[in-house]
């Protein structure tokens, strides 16, 4: 049997296009989630916030703080299998998909590297420096060590803004530049260098910039 609330669910618009307040609704029940979007704003903000302040809502019991603390565990498990280690990439957009749910909620910068073979199959993604929320070192000796030693043929650059701005900087540039000199001594190909931000990726090959 079909229940009321199943036909409204199938004749209701695609997920997608539900507002954040929407999708929270199943979960947490109408009014809880039109109180938590009012004081947070936005589901981004809500699920950064501390725990104690989300617990402080009215209506927001221990099952309902959990079901909103594992939210950001599951995006980032679901995502992590887009790019399975052995597999090829199989669209840009996976990439993207992928460093946004590993880095973009992050409040401090992070430099990672995506590692493939001479098939663009993944062999390991590593988080190879962490800075502050102004920068990060970054050593393209230990770039090319950790390509070397996988093997590696080719190498995606990410790091993300915590600032949320998805630009790349005259210091991201130069440092591409020096890891892309760096790489091509040995003979691995730097394929792109992505800046992630609040919720988009900015690629820094599609820019001209590698």
């Amino acid at each position: 049997m079909v229940t009321w609330g199943q036909c409204h669910l199938m004749d209701d618009n695609a997920p997608r296009d539900w507002s954040d307040q929407r999708l929270l609704a199943p979960l947490l029940g109408e009014r809880v989630a039109a109180r938590l979007m009012d004081r947070f704003g936005s589901l981004r903000q809500l699920l950064h916030a501390e725990p104690r302040e989300i617990r402080g809502s009215r209506g927001v019991g221990d099952a309902r703080l959990e079901t909103l603390l594992v939210l950001p565990e599951l995006a980032r498990r679901y995502f992590e299998e887009s790019l399975p280690c052995g597999e090829a990439i199989r669209s840009p957009t996976d990439t993207e998909a992928f460093l946004k749910a590993r880095m973009g909620h992050l409040h401090h910068e992070l430099f990672c590297c995506l590692f493939l073979d001479n098939r663009h199959r993944v062999l390991r993604f590593d988080e190879m420096f962490r800075g502050t929320i102004d920068g990060t070192s970054v050593y393209p000796r230990e770039v090319v060590k950790e390509a070397l030693s996988i093997n590696a043929a080719a190498v995606i650059l990410a790091h993300n803004h915590p600032s949320g701005v998805a630009e790349p900087s005259q210091a991201d540039e130069r440092i591409t530049r020096r890891l892309r000199s760096a790489l091509e001594l040995v003979d691995i190909r730097l394929l792109d260098h992505l800046i992630i931000g609040d919720g988009r990726a900015t690629s820094m090959a599609s820019r001209g910039l590698i």
